[in-house]
């Protein structure tokens, strides 16, 4: 899908999901490629709260866009 399709589709999923799916998830717009994928959630776990929606158009090299969701890292205490 596209990102304009794809966003939509992420804001249909956060509406959809539940509070415990968005505290114990990501969900994010990632490229549909799988080598660009791979970089752009490795990027992203090293600092997520630097990354937008937009982020992932820098990783995108042929406009195609998936919507995925991966369990986040247990944050240290």
């Amino acid at each position: 899908m596209n990102y304009k399709e794809a966003k939509e589709h992420k804001k249909e999923a956060l509406k959809n999901a539940d509070e415990s799916v968005l505290q114990l998830f990501h969900i994010v717009i990632s490229p549909s490629n799988t080598d660009e994928s791979i970089k752009f959630i490795e990027d992203f776990l090293k600092d997520p709260e630097s990354f937008n929606d937009e982020s992932c158009k820098n990783y995108c090299s042929d406009g195609n866009y998936q919507v995925m969701s991966f369990k986040k890292e247990p944050e240290d205490e």
